[in-house]
């Protein structure tokens, strides 16, 4: 028997791939309109309502939205499983209503569960977690879906470029592994080897800590004057983490998002102005 998550997944696996916007695996942004860029969402599907509140999209044909590391937290079943799904599925309908405006992008914790790789997060492995929560929820089915989850998680770009030079990705290579990143990944399809380590998917998703000396090289690489994440934790929301880099964060009380105008240059203190609160939203 086939379950509504099995369409919502495959039509945004099909969404992915023909966005417009989509060159290789970069969402390239348009010069007018503006921009939210949210931290890991992590299943917290409060903070994901008030995103979507903020966002009013039927209003603003011209804004897009980032959304990120959505899947391992959040919501449990009784016996511990772990519901995110139900937050990535509602990120994708989301998606599927504004195909051109939002945009899933890839984070560790999705390589990790597209190569089945051990993550924790607050003391539990967070692929068994979400794995019992499947097979709680859709008994026979669960392998099916878990499979067509991998391959929609696949499917995603890797990082939004604007033209006002801004760069998102979930996070950034580190130090220590940038030799081995390969910036072609950007423009070819994926696969299952770029997503285990030392792969390049897996070295600019997993990356922490970057030396400025690494941010400013990044700035000819990867064209962008201003850097977002996400993926290192941060207590109150966010972050600068460098001249030209704030961390951000959407799982808990204290995340925030940003809003950015795509017609205007930004340096590191006038991105920090733009930083709202998710708790502000109603």
């Amino acid at each position: 028997m086939a379950h509504p998550i099995n369409n919502i997944l495959e039509q945004g696996l099909r969404a992915n791939r023909i966005c417009s916007l989509r060159k290789g695996n970069i969402i390239e942004l348009p010069e007018a309109g503006d921009l939210i860029i949210t931290g890991d969402l992590h299943g917290h599907l409060r903070n994901l309502e008030r995103i979507k509140a903020f966002a009013d999209l039927d209003q603003h044909p011209n804004r897009h939205v980032i959304l990120h590391e959505i899947i391992h937290g959040g919501p449990q079943t009784a016996t511990g499983g772990c519901l995110s799904y139900r937050a990535l599925a509602q990120a994708i309908e989301w998606k599927l209503t504004y195909p051109q405006q939002v945009h899933l992008i890839t984070g560790n914790h999705d390589t990790a569960y597209i190569t089945d790789a051990e993550v924790m997060k607050e003391g539990r492995e967070m692929n068994k977690s979400l794995d019992q929560a499947l097979q709680e929820e859709f008994n026979q089915d669960w392998q099916g879906i878990k499979q067509q989850i991998q391959q929609f998680l696949l499917s995603q770009p890797l990082g939004v470029h604007t033209a006002n030079r801004i760069w998102f990705s979930h996070s950034l290579p580190a130090d220590r592994l940038y030799e081995q990143f390969d910036p072609q990944v950007f423009n070819r399809d994926l696969t299952l080897s770029d997503c285990v380590k030392p792969g390049s998917a897996y070295i600019l998703t997993w990356g922490r800590r970057m030396s400025q000396g690494l941010l400013d090289r990044l700035t000819e690489v990867l064209e962008a004057d201003l850097f977002i994440t996400g993926h290192q934790p941060q207590t109150e929301g966010w972050t600068q983490a460098g001249n030209n880099l704030l961390i951000l964060a959407s799982d808990h009380n204290h995340g925030c998002l940003i809003k950015l105008d795509l017609t205007q240059p930004y340096n590191i203190q006038q991105a920090q102005e733009a930083i709202v609160p998710l708790s502000s939203i109603a």
